[in-house]
C-alpha cells in the first residue's frame, strides 16, 4: 500500500473533522434560529455570532470533495453516482442558506424577513442531515458492484445507516451550537444556549455516538479507532460538565473535541476501507485499489504542504479579529437604508 495513499486518506479525515466541528455550529445556529429566539432583535444577534465566519466554514466541505475527486477518483466516482439524490437536495440546501443569509436584511417588512429565517433554519437542517446521512454511509457501506456502480433503485440508500448518520450531525450541531453562542453572544441568548447545552446536549450526542461504535462492530474496529471512540465519551462528558458549570469556553472545547474524535473513530474505523460494498465485501474499495497514481499523490502532497499553512493560518486570524461576543447593544434596531444612489439624487434634487 503506497504510502502517499494513506497520507491522503488521513488528509481527507481531517478535512472532515474540520467541517463537521467549524461548520457544525453555524449550522447549528441556523437551525436555531427557528425555535430558539424570542424577536427580531435576538435572531440578528444570532445570525452576527456566525457572520464572519460560516462562508469560510464551507470552504472545509469544498476542499474535502476536491480532495475525494482528486486523490481517490474511484471512491468520489461510486459514492456521488450512488447518492446523487442526497447530494443534490444537500447543495439546494447549503444554496438556499446561502441566500436566505445574504437576502434577509434586503427589505425592511415582517413577512421578508420570516420567510428567508426560515430559509436559513429549513437549509441547515437540509444540509446537515444529507450530509450526515452520507458520510454514514461512507462508512457503513453501500449497494455497488465490481465496478462500484449502484445495485437497485435511486433510493437504496435510505436505510437506518442513513438515519442514524443524518440526525448525529444534526444533533451534533444543535449541541455544538449551544456551546458557541454561549461562548459568542450575550443577554437572553447566551442563557438559553448555555441551558439546552448543560440540559439537552447529552441526548443530542447519542445518534452520534451510535454512529461512531456501530461503525466499530461493523469493521472489527482496531486499538486506534476504539481509542478514538473512548476520546470522544470524555470529550463529551468533559463538555457537558463544563456546561452545567457555566464555564463556556471549556464546554465549547469539550464538544469539539467530541466531534474531533467522533469523526476520527469513523475513519480509523472503516480503514483500509474507503466505501465498503454491502453487495459483496470483494467489491470493497480499499485504499490501495481507489487511489490514483503514486506521481499524482505526491504532486498534491508538495502543494498541499505548501498552502495548507496559508489557509490555516488566515482562518484562525479571522477567527481572532472577530472573537468578541456579540451583545445585544451592538445590533441597532432594522431600519430602512436609502441606498447611496438614490440619496446622491436626493442631494442634487435639493440643490
Amino acid at each position: 500500500m503506497e504510502t502517499t495513499a494513506i497520507v491522503w486518506f488521513v488528509l481527507i479525515a481531517v478535512l472532515w473533522i474540520g467541517f463537521i466541528v467549524l461548520e457544525g455550529f453555524d449550522l447549528g445556529v441556523g437551525m436555531r434560529m427557528l425555535f430558539a429566539t424570542r424577536d427580531e432583535h435576538e435572531r440578528r444577534v444570532m445570525l452576527n455570532t456566525i457572520g464572519p465566519v460560516w462562508d469560510g466554514n464551507e470552504v472545509w466541505l469544498i476542499t474535502a470533495g476536491a480532495a475525494l475527486f482528486a486523490a481517490y477518483p474511484a471512491w468520489y466516482a461510486s459514492l456521488f453516482s450512488v447518492l446523487y439524490v442526497p447530494l443534490t437536495v444537500a447543495l439546494v440546501g447549503l444554496i438556499l442558506r446561502a441566500v436566505s443569509i445574504e437576502w434577509r436584511g434586503k427589505v425592511h417588512t415582517a413577512r421578508w424577513r420570516s420567510m428567508w429565517t426560515f430559509g436559513i433554519g429549513m437549509g441547515s437542517l437540509t444540509a446537515a442531515f444529507c450530509i450526515g446521512a452520507m458520510l454514514a454511509l461512507t462508512s457503513l457501506g453501500l449497494p455497488i458492484d465490481a465496478n462500484g456502480d449502484r445495485v437497485g433503485g435511486p433510493f437504496v440508500w435510505l436505510g437506518a445507516e442513513a438515519v442514524v448518520g443524518g440526525l448525529a450531525v444534526v444533533g451534533f450541531s444543535l449541541a455544538h451550537s449551544a456551546t458557541f453562542l454561549g461562548l459568542k453572544a450575550d443577554g437572553p441568548i447566551r442563557e438559553r444556549a448555555s441551558v439546552f447545552a448543560a440540559r439537552w446536549s447529552p441526548v443530542f450526542l447519542l445518534p452520534a455516538a451510535v454512529w461512531a461504535v456501530w461503525v466499530q462492530i461493523e469493521h472489527g474496529g482496531n486499538v486506534l479507532s476504539w481509542a478514538f471512540v473512548v476520546l470522544a465519551v470524555a470529550g463529551a462528558l468533559f463538555g457537558w460538565l463544563q456546561a452545567r458549570r457555566r464555564r463556556e469556553g471549556l464546554a465549547f472545547t469539550g464538544y469539539a473535541a467530541f466531534g474531533v474524535f467522533g469523526v476520527a473513530a469513523v475513519f480509523a474505523g472503516m480503514f483500509p476501507k474507503v466505501l465498503p460494498s454491502t453487495v459483496d465485501p470483494a467489491f470493497d474499495l480499499t485504499v490501495a485499489n481507489a487511489a490514483n497514481s503514486p506521481y499524482t499523490l505526491t504532486v498534491m502532497t508538495v502543494v498541499t504542504v505548501v498552502a495548507l499553512p496559508i489557509i490555516l493560518g488566515y482562518q484562525a486570524w479571522s477567527y481572532w479579529i472577530f472573537r468578541k461576543r456579540v451583545t445585544p447593544g451592538m445590533i441597532p434596531d432594522a431600519h430602512i437604508v436609502l441606498p447611496a444612489i438614490l440619496r446622491d439624487k436626493d442631494s442634487a434634487g435639493a440643490k
